[in-house]
């Protein structure tokens, strides 16, 4: 992690904290089984170079990974510069697009903001047997920002509430121009905005074609004109340029959802340009295929019935200057008890539902449960958006929303947190720790504030 100058608008430098100096940071790319561990070193200043008043202390999540705690990105879990740390992960889940981001207390937001976000994918043998893979496979990190007249990012959350910017990027690019063969392609489609939510769309009106949610394969492929997309989730999508001639350009647009401040230029987000399809492009059987049935998994079976308990947590503000809180609960509670205040202890293995409830007005909330995936059985008592029939680790919590979600709580015991990935709100507390088979006082080994702490960084390289 380290501050760098990055080439995003036309005729001006950026100023960007990014994993190796690049944003997004590089794609981690492997099969599932393949153990990693990945070596994170802190070489960013003291504090910020813009916005000084926070240390450059950084925790690194690999969201969508069911990592031991201790290597979870933990928020308090901090490397402070000149440290370094190893995160272990062990990729024994299905196939599915992660993505690795800062997570640092109180300052995750401007963090992800500088640049601190990159993706992470992991295949396996019946994803890739499915799915348009190598050129064909695409991640799109869209995100938004907001520039100074020196070509700096300028930051407003607004007190606290939010920021929109007014540029939409793509894989850290303005409004990109993608030439694409007329075949199907595969796009992995993550919002790594902080606070802006997404309702794509096509300008040709075809269809989506989703083939995968957070945890990876759907067990069905859903086929949309149009799709909501919050914070941190992630959809796997087939776009089919195969009945387009060269020459046609398709544009991916942005509808917005309510609660978004939206600009002159936020409803495009890029376009596709169609080019000659080349000689041998036939020769995959995948150039125009769009499967119907995909994988079926243990947390899409799961049902009510299954559940061992049900919870039920209210996302609530009381006044304009008081934090956002579960149930009244924020991290600077979990804080004060030395990290030991549960709003859930699951047993391990167990199954429960949560019913999560936003009447706060006026806002949108994605929630984020770390370790699991969960299923979402139904949203305002009906039937879950077709879009979002697959494994979850994010459920976009719409002004006025209720949604139940089924999850197992495993493979591993501990801590673990859930928020808000609006990240100013995260930031200022709207945060909470579940606590897996484990008792309060009970013996922790892999408590993650003392089982792998982060060392001093000796390298001179």
């Amino acid at each position: 992690m380290r501050q760098a100058q990055a080439q995003i608008l036309p005729t001006k430098k950026t100023g960007i904290l990014g994993y190796n100096g690049i944003f997004p940071g590089p794609t981690i790319e492997l099969d599932q089984g393949t153990k990693a561990v990945v070596h994170m070193r802190n070489r960013m200043p003291k504090n910020h170079p813009q916005w000084n008043h926070h240390l450059l202390a950084a925790s690194t999540h690999l969201h969508g990974s069911a990592s031991l705690p201790q290597y979870d990105g933990y928020a308090s879990d901090v490397i402070q510069p000149g440290f370094c740390k190893d995160y272990h992960y062990p990729n024994f889940q299905p196939a599915r697009t992660l993505w690795y981001h800062d997570h640092g207390v109180h300052f995750t937001a401007q963090n992800v903001y500088s640049g601190l976000a990159g993706v992470y994918v992991m295949h396996d043998e019946v994803e890739r047997e499915l799915l348009p893979q190598g050129d064909f496979d695409v991640p799109l990190v869209v995100s938004d920002a907001m520039f100074a007249s020196n070509g700096s990012l300028a930051y407003d959350d607004r007190e606290r509430s939010g920021l929109w910017g007014d540029v939409i990027l793509v894989n850290g690019q303005p409004w990109p121009v993608m030439k694409v063969q007329p075949r199907v392609y595969r796009f992995r489609v993550l919002n790594a905005s902080i606070s802006r939510s997404y309702r794509f769309a096509l300008s040709s009106g075809q269809p989506f074609h989703i083939v995968g949610t957070d945890g990876g394969l759907m067990p069905a492929t859903q086929s949309v004109k149009n799709f909501r997309q919050g914070m941190a989730e992630r959809y796997e999508v087939l776009i089919d340029f195969s009945k387009y001639t060269p020459g046609t350009r398709v544009e991916l647009k942005n509808l917005s959802n309510e609660n978004n401040r939206d600009y002159d230029h936020t409803n495009k987000v890029m376009r596709f340009d169609v080019v000659a399809a080349a000689a041998d492009m036939k020769s995959d059987p995948k150039w125009n295929h769009i499967p119907t049935t995909l994988v079926d998994s243990e947390v899409m079976s799961l049902t009510d019935d299954d559940a061992d308990k049900k919870r039920r947590f209210r996302l609530e503000k009381d006044g304009v200057v008081e934090p956002w809180t579960f149930n009244g609960v924020t991290w600077e509670d979990v804080i004060a008890s030395n990290f030991k205040l549960a709003s859930a202890d699951p047993a391990l293995n167990s199954v429960e539902l949560w019913e999560i409830e936003n009447k706060s007005g006026g806002w949108f909330h994605p929630v984020h449960i770390h370790l699991v995936d969960f299923r979402v059985l139904s949203r305002n008592g009906k039937a879950p958006f077709a879009w979002e029939r697959g494994p979850k680790d994010v459920v976009y919590v719409g002004e006025n929303e209720k949604v139940d979600l089924v999850m197992r709580f495993g493979p591993h015991e501990g801590r673990y947190m859930v928020h808000c990935h609006n990240l100013p709100h995260e930031d200022h507390s709207m945060m909470f720790q579940f606590r897996v088979g484990l008792g309060e006082d009970d013996p922790d080994p892999c408590d993650p504030m003392t089982a792998a702490m982060a060392e001093l960084d000796t390298d001179p390289d």
